[in-house]
């Protein structure tokens, strides 16, 4: 495995982040990649949108046993500016939300960003489609039916309650997987046994873990053979993680350095660009 390579990346995109928060001046590297191109935080927890959840939706409502549908709504969304004009979701006002969404539309103001790639069903908008297909039927069916709440509440596994997640129209297992690593940080799931251990694969990651273990990088994955692999790297990265000092590293975590390494191998073997450049020379 190139368990090496990949750490030599997590702990230099890491002290990128230290170096900015202690003002020092650019260039916080010296790794012309990683100066020239954005790329995601080690932890998702420093990431922009992540810190805005936590500090105005998330830690305020830690025991609101209906805090999972606001990191839903969070996620679909995944832009500050709108979420704030939203307020927090909960009780559930589907006019609302699509009347501030089509409000900031119509004005030419940023509505959501593009991490997530959510299609509009046909014939039909984005927003309609978010806010009528998804939304407001998980918001009627958890409340007719029970379904979510008292296992978000019981629960001591996040796979299990990811897995309940995907029972819903729309939520995909990247999608649910996002949910869930913000429920985690709340009272329904901050317990769960699989907390540390909890992943689930992106597209991204899939070719990231190709990419440490040698494999060709498109190489399909069967079946629960991603989760192993991803196990067996989460065990030997680990106490490289707590010799360098850093913070202990979620699977989770892991699985999106795994697909922030990709996009740094691809640029190194000149096989791609990330969209995204960044001014880190100066």
């Amino acid at each position: 495995m190139r368990t090496e390579d990949l750490f030599r990346f997590i702990s230099e995109r890491y002290a990128v982040l230290q170096r900015r928060k202690q003002g020092l001046p650019k260039p916080w590297t010296q790794d012309p990649i990683l100066q020239g191109y954005r790329f995601c935080n080690v932890y998702r927890e420093d990431d922009t949108v992540t810190q805005w959840i936590k500090e105005n939706w998330r830690d305020p409502n830690t025991n609101d046993p209906d805090v999972w549908f606001a990191m839903t709504v969070a996620r679909y969304v995944n832009w500050p500016d709108t979420l704030a004009e939203i307020g927090y979701p909960v009780p559930w006002n589907a006019q609302h939300f699509a009347g501030v969404m089509l409000k900031r539309q119509n004005a030419g103001e940023k509505v959501w960003t593009g991490a997530y790639m959510i299609h509009a069903g046909k014939g039909g908008s984005k927003i309609a489609h978010i806010a009528n297909n998804i939304l407001t039927p998980l918001w009627e069916r958890n409340a007719s039916q029970d379904k979510i709440r008292p296992l978000a509440d019981f629960t001591t596994s996040c796979a299990y309650f990811h897995k309940t997640l995907m029972e819903f129209n729309g939520i995909g297992s990247f999608m649910a997987g996002q949910i869930v690593c913000d429920t985690k940080f709340t009272r329904l799931l901050d317990c769960a046994q699989d907390w540390w251990e909890f992943a689930v694969e992106g597209p991204g990651s899939k070719r990231g873990l190709n990419r440490v273990m040698g494999r060709p990088v498109n190489q399909n994955w069967e079946k629960g053979e991603w989760f192993v692999g991803l196990t067996r790297l989460h065990a030997a990265i680990q106490p490289m993680i707590y010799l360098s000092g850093m913070p202990k590293l979620s699977a989770q975590d892991l699985q999106n350095c795994l697909c922030e390494f990709d996009k740094y191998e691809r640029v190194r073997l000149g096989e791609g660009r990330p969209r995204s450049n960044y001014p880190g020379a100066k």
